[in-house]
């Protein structure tokens, strides 16, 4: 036993001898200078350009390294200091000296006196196991300098094992991964697990949004336990998703290579770091080794209120159907973003009429806490006469791309106070909803305002009397898509009655079908057969498209596909109409239908020989790699030949995505009187009614009534002019993304993409006694403006690139109904102008004297219009319609 215990000494002895010495992380001789060659390189281009023909600029220098200090107990325990020497600054690639903002400037001027004297004081950096433990520096040096010292020091933290831990560097703290092998290291770090204070915001929708990709690898080449040369290369990849060829890159690279070991000054003795701190330095200081925050200010920059001056012509009414609307729009946001309350008021309160709901627009689009105070103080809800301002704000804060959770509490506020106007208040509380349903989707349901706007709609649509409020807080729910309100749609779409019910069986149709339940479907089925009370057409039409768009059972389709037959005939025709379109288009449910039309009981003549006008097509407007949209079109006619409801879509998908982008609803009921027909089954009693309903952006809008009741309808049918009434029109901040970049060299970099959207939509509906004639006419007016900017921000030197794409189009649909003779002449018409299409690029480089170097790209193109394809049907009865009405032309007398 004896034996064995000296045995076990003698190997820990002779293993202890053999590790003295040895350091886990890179490891400096005594008395000796590493001379170093360091150079940081920044590329900015196009996703897939060479980077050969990139913008950007290269730092090069001589970097010294000795060791100070090793703790006599711990031969890990390092302190080394770093010294840059003889910077160099100049163009990334090669450039013609015309091309070369740097040609015959000298580093001094290039980067300034007091720059440049602050890069080359030096710096001290404890490595402990080869990880930065302390990092010293003078507490006063620019942040610019001290982030291009803490990108160097960063490079020589490593570890010489395989594995895997959180380190804090330059980019934050950080999920990094070594992988060992021989004398070579390479270092994984995952940039999007850092942890950092960089600001970053996206759109809500991911199709409107940008994607971004990120990698950092750093390869250490090492010899005799220290560095020999390092190379280390991130990427940032930004991309719209809608769009991907408007995308940037940024590439950094960075390298330090050993080019001689000399004699240099011995270590100072002492036993703790401060110490030798103090001997070294009294100045230095410990500082973070994360970035701090550097922001260039610009000197020549527009004041808030001289840059609106520059751009208020292009704001006008008149003038807002065109790209230039749209792309000041953007730039007067990213200016009021920097601005004070007090700047932003000063516009506010000086704008005239005219271009007033334009400001509200882009000040509310801005979603800062300046801007938010600014529009609240200037509005006043007890005031009926601003109604126009007080609807353009409420219609952008539903269209906030990331909404805060300060401006739902302050809309829940200002709706408990005093709302003159009632349709103000309507829009209050749809807005809301619009709102939970976005911080819900960022993980926000428990906020505290949200919670209360929650409890808000559900308690007062539970305790409503009127069925206009009824309906109001049934919208609301109709946006915030709240699982919990499942039961609540389900009762008023059942029990309640005209637009109560449809409004939420239309809100049901919005859900997930994963959120539809089998109560959900059992509920639809009963409304569909009528099994416990008669309904309306549209409410029977929106729950069969709710089962069939939810993986309906076999028996559901047989059940529903038995029902066609017995239906009211514009009903009849309308749901086979579905059944086709569904079949033509492959949707999910397509399947089951083919296997239920295999029973000769559900498909047979009798039952797909029904007549009518009623349809239902939905087809393609563009299939593309990034996103495909589709437009569908349906048309739902009483017995006689009225509309009862016409409904267009435009959806947006990607591969993991969905976005309703349009959706206009025009429905009239209870039009039977004015030519003396009989309503349909459970139709009787309904007032004269037409109106339109909107969905833009996934946001529902209040929606217009067109006249209410006999005497509404008859007045307005005197006194019609023909003009389309407005659902919206404005200024919408389409896509909103924002990311600032530290960059491992030391230059923050950010990349911002903003799409503005100039909009006009509007409908009417006519009547013709004398001609026994109907139309509705829905137009969509646009015009777009998408701007890119990515931009590498080294305080001496800006380099970047900036993407711009611009359209403008219209697109109408029109229907027509010819109820002179029976069957019915119908025709619609779907039709999209000529669009011009203009896209350019121009990257850049900027001294901050103003010398700059620019290359330019562009194109202009125009997108021929297009009549949108319908069903064969259609084009047969369009022929005619106009046959009919140019035959009518020539015989008045």
């Amino acid at each position: 036993m004896i034996l064995l215990t000296v045995l076990f000494l003698c190997i820990i002895s002779t293993y202890s001898a053999s590790v003295k010495g040895h350091t886990t992380g890179p490891s400096l001789n005594n008395d000796k200078l590493y001379k170093f060659a360091y150079s940081a390189e920044v590329y900015v281009d196009r996703v897939k350009a060479s980077l050969q023909k990139s913008a950007g600029y290269r730092i090069s220098s001589g970097v010294d390294v000795n060791l100070l200090w090793r703790n006599p107990e711990n031969d890990d325990d390092q302190l080394v200091k770093i010294a840059i020497k003889d910077i160099q600054v100049e163009n990334v690639n090669e450039r013609p000296a015309d091309k070369n903002i740097f040609k015959g400037k000298s580093t001094e001027k290039i980067i300034g006196k007091e720059y440049l004297e602050a890069l080359q004081r030096p710096i001290v950096v404890e490595l402990v196991r080869g990880k930065v433990k302390s990092f010293y520096s003078y507490q006063n040096e620019p942040g610019f300098t001290q982030n291009i010292k803490r990108g160097l020091a960063s490079l020589f933290q490593l570890q010489l094992h395989s594995g895997s831990s959180r380190e804090v560097d330059i980019s934050g703290k950080c999920n990094t991964t070594y992988h060992v092998r021989q004398d070579q290291v390479t270092k994984i770090k995952d940039l999007d697990s850092c942890e950092t204070a960089k600001k970053r915001f996206t759109s809500h929708n991911r199709i409107l949004d940008a994607s971004t990709k990120a990698s950092s690898a750093t390869v250490y080449v090492l010899e005799d336990s220290f560095i020999k040369s390092i190379k280390a290369e991130e990427n940032f990849v930004f991309a719209l998703n809608y769009r991907r060829k408007t995308g940037a890159k940024i590439v950094s690279k960075q390298r330090l290579e050993l080019k001689s070991v000399q004699a240099g000054m011995g270590l100072i003795a002492a036993k703790q770091v401060a110490g030798v701190i103090k001997t070294l330095d009294p100045n230095y200081v410990a500082v973070p080794l994360e970035a701090e925050p550097v922001k260039s200010e610009c000197k020549k920059c527009p004041s808030l209120s001289e840059h609106w001056q520059s751009i208020r012509e292009h704001m006008h009414p008149d003038k807002l159907s065109k790209p230039e609307a749209a792309k000041s729009f953007l730039s007067f946001i990213q200016n009021i973003r920097k601005a004070t309350k007090e700047e932003i008021l000063k516009i506010i309160r000086s704008e005239n009429k005219e271009l007033l709901p334009q400001v509200v627009d882009a000040v509310t689009s801005a979603q800062t806490e300046e801007s938010l105070e600014a529009v609240l103080e200037f509005l006043d809800f007890k005031d009926a006469s601003t109604f126009i301002l007080q609807e353009r704000f409420l219609y952008a804060c539903g269209f906030a791309s990331h909404p805060s959770e300060t401006l739902l509490k302050s809309l829940t506020e200002k709706f408990k106070g005093d709302v003159a106007n009632a349709e103000i208040r309507e829009t209050f509380v749809i807005v809301m909803g619009a709102l939970i349903r976005k911080l819900c989707d960022r993980e926000g349901c428990k906020l505290p305002a949200v919670v209360e706007a929650k409890r808000l709609i559900l308690n007062r649509l539970e305790k409503a009397n009127k069925d206009d409020n009824v309906q109001m807080y049934l919208l609301a729910l109709k946006n915030a898509l709240l699982p919990e309100a499942i039961p609540v749609l389900l009762k008023y779409a059942e029990s309640g009655e005209g637009p109560i019910s449809s409004v939420a069986a239309t809100a049901l149709q919005r859900y997930n079908p994963s959120f539809l339940t089998k109560e959900v479907k059992e509920t639809m089925n009963r409304i569909y057969h009528q099994t416990r009370k008669v309904h309306e057409k549209t409410v029977r039409t929106t729950a069969a498209a709710i089962i069939l768009n939810s993986n309906p059972s076999y028996m559901e389709v047989k059940n529903i596909l038995l029902s066609i037959g017995e239906l009211p005939m514009e009903m009849n025709k309308y749901m086979l109409s579905m059944i086709q379109d569904i079949l033509h288009f492959e949707m999910p449910s397509s399947k089951i239908i083919r296997q239920a039309l295999k029973d000769m009981r559900t498909h047979n003549y009798d039952r797909f020989s029904k007549t009518g006008s009623s349809s239902a097509y939905t087809g393609y407007i563009t299939r593309g790699p990034d996103v495909t949209s589709t437009y569908g079109l349906d048309i739902l006619y009483s017995g006689s030949g009225i509309l009862r409801r016409s409904n267009m879509n435009i959806h947006v998908f990607d591969r993991n995505t969905e976005l309703h982008a349009i959706q206009v609803v025009i429905e009239a009921q209870g039009l039977e009187s004015i030519i003396a027909a009989t309503p349909d089954e459970g139709e009787e009693n309904l007032d004269s009614f037409a109106g339109m309903s909107a969905i833009l952006f996934d946001f529902q809008l209040r929606p217009v009534t067109f006249f209410q009741g006999y005497g509404d309808l008859m007045s307005k049918m005197l006194s019609a002019t023909g003009d389309p009434m407005n659902v919206v029109k404005g200024l919408v901040l389409l896509t909103d993304f924002f990311q600032e970049i530290q960059l491992q060299s030391g230059p923050t970099a950010r990349a911002e993409f903003m799409g503005g959207l100039a909009i006009d939509i509007s409908g009417g509906m006519e009547f013709s006694l004398w001609y026994r004639e109907s139309k509705t006419n829905v137009k969509n007016r646009v015009a777009m403006f998408i701007a890119g900017n990515t931009e590498v921000d080294s305080f001496f030197v800006k380099t970047g690139m900036e993407a711009t794409l611009e359209t403008e189009t219209s697109l109408d649909f029109i229907s027509t109904v010819q109820f002179s003779q029976y069957p019915f002449l119908v025709c619609m018409q779907m039709d999209r102008v000529d669009s011009p299409f203009r896209a350019h690029m121009t990257k850049y480089e900027i001294l901050p004297s103003g010398r700059r170097y620019t290359a330019r790209r562009g194109k202009a193109a125009t997108l021929a219009g297009n009549e949108y394809p319908l069903h064969q049907e259609n084009s047969n009865m369009c022929k005619k319609v106009f046959g009919a009405k140019s035959d009518s032309a020539g015989s008045w007398f």
